[in-house]
């Protein structure tokens, strides 16, 4: 079936269990406008091409159904129990000629007969518990690896966190392995920066940034966003350098900064002219 939203004019493909989440009222995955599937629900599109679907008329009266697919059985009701009337002379008199007294050897029998069956059953208990092994392995390696897919999935998170981050950086020099490398912009800290002439390009300017990583962990070569303004804060031109363009070792590249590395960037821009008197540097 197919609903359209009334902001953005966007056609949705949804089925039955969206619908019934919230009695037809859904949120816009382009806009996010809410809205009401129900008034535009129908299970073929308008001849291409259209701008709105046709809107469904409430009716004035609810529709009958009449093509039955299934029909559970209802259980039978319970009989009822009629107690029977006892005469007030029945139950006065007591009638003991259907008592059987058994003697107490007897009773001790009857009474040990439960464990001999209990001690019967204990092989076919201890067999079912062997059975059971295989699945609680089963199940346990299918935790494991379910959990270790969620940890792959918020790797970045968890390198980032101080308490996580700092057991997996042990647990790995103790194992030999490497922590993949997670950006983090906002530890970079920029220590100085000089804009000069390019002495061996016309119409270039040379800039020299200083950056120390303050994080915890190595993250890779930032992307480096050069901003010149004029005076009045006009920006005349932005410049987002890769890695790749102030970085030719492709081993330094796949070795990321070090935590706690300062390092010297020299970046090579076009000159906008005189005009630029303002400098900004972000990292990304």
């Amino acid at each position: 079936m197919y609903a359209q939203c009334p902001e953005c004019l966007s056609v949705f493909s949804l089925g039955a269990q969206a619908l019934v989440q919230a009695h037809g009222y859904v949120l816009c995955g382009h806009c996010g406008a809410g809205f009401d599937s129900l008034a535009t629900l129908s299970e073929q599109l308008p001849p291409e091409p259209f701008q709105e679907m046709p809107v469904n008329e409430q009716a004035l009266a609810p529709p009958r159904i009449e093509l039955v697919v299934y029909r559970p059985q209802r259980p039978a009701p319970e009989p009822a129990v009629v107690a029977e009337a006892t005469s007030p002379a029945a139950a006065n008199s007591e009638d003991f000629s259907q008592l059987v007294f058994a003697p107490r050897f007897a009773k001790e029998a009857r009474k040990r007969k439960p464990s001999r069956a209990a001690r019967k059953h204990r092989g076919p208990r201890t067999a079912d518990h062997q059975r059971r092994w295989p699945w609680v392995l089963v199940c346990t390696a299918l935790t494991i690896a379910l959990a270790g897919e969620v940890a792959w999935i918020d790797r970045n998170d968890l390198v980032r966190s101080p308490l996580i981050g700092s057991w997996l950086r042990g647990a790995c020099d103790m194992l030999g392995c490497r922590l993949p490398l997670v950006a983090a912009p906002k530890q970079l800290h920029l220590l100085a920066s000089n804009v000069e002439t390019h002495p061996n390009a016309a119409q270039a300017l040379m800039i020299s940034l200083s950056l120390r990583n303050d994080a915890a962990f190595a993250q890779p070569w930032p992307v480096v966003v050069v901003t010149l303004s004029d005076a009045q804060g006009h920006r005349l031109s932005m410049r987002r350098l890769l890695p790749t363009d102030y970085l030719d070792d492709p081993v330094v590249l796949r070795q990321g900064l070090a935590p706690g590395a300062t390092t010297a960037l020299v970046l090579e821009v076009q000159d906008p002219g005189d005009a630029a008197v303002a400098y900004q540097f972000d990292f990304e």
